[in-house]
């Protein structure tokens, strides 16, 4: 897991990955997100996650993404 972005740790949600210093489930973004959901919404669900976390990790989701498609 990317640093300080996300975490994953077995006594945390069972290892499920994480923002770092929350209990939020990455899925739980991408699941906001897949249902058309804004990133405002999701943000005001998850109060305890930072806007800049969640544009750092759509921003490393892309780059990865992008590079594996080279």
């Amino acid at each position: 897991m990317e640093a300080g972005l996300i975490s994953s740790n077995p006594d945390v949600l069972g290892g499920v990955p994480v923002f770092a210093g929350t209990r939020v489930p990455v899925r739980a973004l991408l699941d906001h997100l897949e249902s058309g959901d804004s990133l405002d919404d999701f943000l005001v669900g998850y109060p305890s996650v930072k806007r800049q976390q969640v544009i750092d990790f759509l921003e490393l989701a892309a780059q990865r993404l992008l590079a594996d498609a080279t």
